[in-house]
This record gives structure tokens, sequence and C-alpha cells, in this order.
């Protein structure tokens, strides 16, 4: 049927703007699927739940301006479900995790577990089941990597170990002397047990962990966690906390461009790049903490409003910075845009078409780098975001050149939304009083991160428990576009294609 017709039979979700939530049957779950497939729309989660012994499938789709939450009960727990990785590519590694968590199987080919890597007994479900003790001795399990074969084809083999202080993951290509005719990733080395342990937190202090999920989106997680946890409780929070919480996400978004944009110059072997971008964010950071009491404003965002308020000596340094900011940028653009070596490493690097990342389901900076002009602040705003009325950066080319464009943009555009919010910030309080919302209410939080939307599914326990928390980072949609994006490179151009995502590994394996 019409995904109009879905839409008409759904009911309201509390959580972010436009979200509506609609139960399926079995029966139904694929074809739901199927016409939000056909209406160019995206899978952007899917998790599962248990209640009285019973197992729930989830999964949020978005649909131009609007997002439906479907949920899927299954007569018989761990009952397997129809699997769609078919219809959306993404669907398959979200599949398996769901999988190695709670148990809940789809009926899909792709029956390699994606999590566990031996930590934990064959079968046994973290989500559900009692804890267990590790095992005594270290097992080794033979995940099965995709074969290459042919004449002069040969494999490397990359991490999981990496040098510096990134967390774990394994890259295997498969070559034919440097040029890569198939990548295959392996993630979820490092599984920190993080949706485990807020089903052990009071409701009301869950942000915190949320804010430490992924330590460069912090300010995405904890607003995400929060705006559900508010619509929970049918609390209004204060019309100038939303204004400072669109601050400390831009400034966050603004952090993490800059940081990138050097990265990306040094990778090419532009280490000037790497000097002057490294130094504009360290101003950056010294701003925002002069401004708000913090350099990466861990814990700013709470539950009914902000933890501060924003200092007035401290509003006209941050001011003067982002101007700067803005001025330092816009220079060092063009030099990018003249070094005869940077364009000789960006153009064409990692290409992936606007049709490949439409199939793909490729979200976030990446994918308005490939013409997936989605971006949650225009397309599912929440408050301050109409107001604002930010503009969506978007490229055709999707090569790390557009990537490295599309970060340029959205740094000339975060330091235009500073500017306004600082200017126009609402007078009054910056926190309400906060309640626990009732035993059973469901909630999701949606907020564009820097890197893409960050997701985050709540839902009350008995006496101000959390019974079950799914937060979802954008990188699982994207980490399996850059097996892709890699085919016919070489492999020296891996760590510049890379970095040109930059994906999450910690937001990745919770």
């Amino acid at each position: 049927m019409p995904l109009a017709a879905w839409f008409a039979r759904s009911q309201p979700q509390a959580g972010a703007p436009g979200l509506r939530a609609l139960g399926v049957g079995a029966e139904e779950w694929r074809s739901v699927m199927r016409d939000v497939q056909r209406a160019s729309g995206r899978l952007l989660a899917l998790w599962a739940s248990r209640d009285a012994q019973s197992d729930t499938v989830h999964a949020l789709v978005l649909a131009g301006s609007q997002g439906l939450h479907i949920t899927l009960a299954l007569r018989e727990p761990q009952a397997s479900y129809p699997g769609i990785e078919d219809l959306f590519p993404a669907a398959a590694r979200l599949q398996r995790a769901l999988r190695d968590l709670s148990g809940v199987d789809a009926v899909d080919p792709d029956r390699r577990p994606w999590l566990r890597h031996a930590c934990w007994p064959q079968g046994y479900r973290p989500l559900i089941d009692a804890p267990v003790p590790p095992p005594a001795t270290a097992v080794v399990d033979q995940y099965e990597f995709v074969r290459v074969g042919g004449e002069g084809v040969h494999e490397i083999a990359v991490g999981p170990v990496h040098a510096g202080t990134i967390e774990p993951g394994h890259f295997r290509f498969s070559v034919v002397g440097e040029k890569v005719l198939r990548l295959e990733e392996r993630l979820g080395y490092t599984h920190k047990g993080i949706e485990q342990h807020f089903a052990r937190l009071p409701i009301l202090t869950g942000h915190r962990l949320a804010a430490r999920i992924c330590g460069d989106s912090t300010v995405a997680y904890s607003w995400a966690y929060v705006q559900a946890l508010e619509a929970m409780a049918a609390v209004e929070v204060p019309r100038r906390s939303t204004w400072l919480r669109a601050l400390c996400l831009e400034l966050e978004r603004l952090a993490n461009h800059l940081g990138d944009l050097g990265a990306l110059g040094n990778d090419a072997g532009f280490a000037f790049g790497l000097s002057q971008f490294s130094r504009l964010k360290e101003l950056l950071l010294r701003a925002t903490q002069a401004a708000l009491g913090s350099r990466y404003l861990m814990d700013v965002i709470v539950p009914g409003g902000t933890h501060c308020d924003l200092a007035d000596p401290g509003a006209a340094q941050l001011a003067q910075c982002v101007r700067m900011l803005a001025a330092a940028t816009a220079q060092l653009r063009t030099i990018y845009d003249e070094h005869e070596g940077l364009r000789d490493r960006f153009a064409g690097a990692g290409t992936v078409t606007p049709d490949l990342a439409a199939r793909l389901g490729l979200i976030g900076l990446a994918g308005r780098a490939s013409g997936q002009r989605f971006d949650v602040r225009v397309d599912l705003p929440c408050g301050p975001y109409p107001d604002l009325a930010p503009v969506t950066c978007a490229r055709l080319e999707g090569d790390v050149a557009a990537r490295v464009a599309v970060r340029f943009d959205e740094v000339q555009e975060s330091c235009r939304l500073i500017h306004e919010i600082l200017a126009n910030l609402p007078g009054g309080m910056h926190r309400a009083a906060m309640a626990v919302p009732p035993a059973g209410a469901t909630g999701i939080g949606l907020i564009e991160g820097w890197r893409g939307p960050v997701m985050l599914a709540l839902q009350a326990g008995e006496a101000g428990a959390i019974h079950r928390c799914h937060p979802h980072d954008p990188s699982w949609q994207n980490w399996p576009v850059i097996e892709h994006a890699i085919i016919g490179n070489i492999v020296p151009d891996f760590p510049l294609i890379n970095k040109s995502f930059n994906l999450a590994y910690s937001g990745h394996d919770l």
C-alpha cells in the first residue's frame, strides 16, 4: 500500500518532532519496509526489546519530513522475523548485532556473528540473560571472511590493533598489485556493555552515560537522550535552554570539522593544514570553556534544560572567536583549493556516486557529499532550528574532495548559526523541574550530530528505572559504504578515504 496509508494507521510517538509509531504483524513487516524503500525512505535503526517474556523488534525509518517507529511483536520468545537486508543493505550488520545481543534472529543469509567475537558463550544473550563470568581462557573465533580468488590476487590484513589511541577495527583487503578489488571490515572488538549498563541506572541520570557513548558526539547523544525523556514525561523545557543546546551542538560540529580538516590535510602530506586547523580548534575549545565551563561540553545538557547558563564575558569572547574562525577557514580553504598536491590526492579518491549512496543508505555528512540532501536540523527539526533556518550543505561528486568541501561549507554555516544564537538568545530560565516518566513509556530522540543523525530509543521501567535504552550512531550505516568507496583505489589511499568519512569505532561498538 502507499506509505501514506501506513502513516495514517500510526500514532504519535513521544520524542523528536515528526515521529509516529506503528505496530505491525509478521506478514506486514516486509510490506511496510518495502513501501518505505520504494518511497526512497531510509532505515535508521534496528533493535529489540523484551516485555513480559515476549520479544519485540523495533525499526526507525525516515521518509521525507516524517519518521516511523515500527514495532513487530514476536509470538514466541526468540522467534525469527523476516530479514530486510535486500531492501536496506545497512540492515545486514544491524540484524547480526541484534541476534548477538538479544538472540532474535532474522531470516537472512549472512548468519556470521558481528559483536560476539567469542567473548561470551554461544547462545548467550547479553541484553536478556543474567551476567556470566568471562571465559577462563581466551578463545579465538574463526571468522569467515569472504575470499577473493584469481591470478595475482592476495590479501592484506590491517588491524585490529592500530597505532595511537584509536579503537580496534580489522580491514581485510583483496588486491592485485596495489589496486583494491574488495575490502571487508570487521568491527566490534571492544564491546563495552553500555546498553546493559543503562538498565542499571535511574532514568533521570542516564544522560550522563549517554554523554559518554562517543566522546566526539557527547552533545548529540545527551540531547537525544533528554529529548526522548522530556517527551515521555511531558515536560516543557525553557525556550532559552533549547537555544543553548543548539549552541552546544554547533560548537561540537565546528570543533570536529576543524580537527578533520587539519587531519585530512596531514594525511595528504600537507602538515601546514594540520598545524593551522589544530591551532584554530584549540582557540575554539578555550572560548567554549570560557563561555560554558567545559571544553567538550560533556554534561552541559541535562534533563529539563542545561546545567549552566551562558556567561556574559565568555559569550563575547566566543562571538569574537567564531568571527575569527570564519575568516581564517575561508582563507585556508583557498589554500587547500589551490594546492596541487591536495587536489591530486582529494579529487576522484573514494568516490561514492549519488545512486550508490542512495542504494546503500549513506547518511549524514558523507551522504550529503554524495547528493543525499538529508539533515535532521532541516528535515525533522526540533527547536530552535525552525527559527534559525539552517542551510543544507551538499555536493554531488561523492569523493574525498566533496567530503572536504562539505566540511568547509558546514564550518561557515555553523559559524553563522552560532552568531544567530548569540545575538538572539531568549531570556528567562535555562532549566525546568523534571518529572519521572510513567513505567512503560517510550520515547525516541533524534539529533543531527556532526557525523549524521544520532538516535536514542528510551523505555521507562518501574520506579524511575530504565527498562531499555538503545543508542544508534550514523556510523552503522556508513561503515559498509567505505567497502565500496575503496574499490578501484590503491591501498595507500585508504587512510585518506577512511579519514574523509571519519566514522566512529566507539559509537558503533556499545
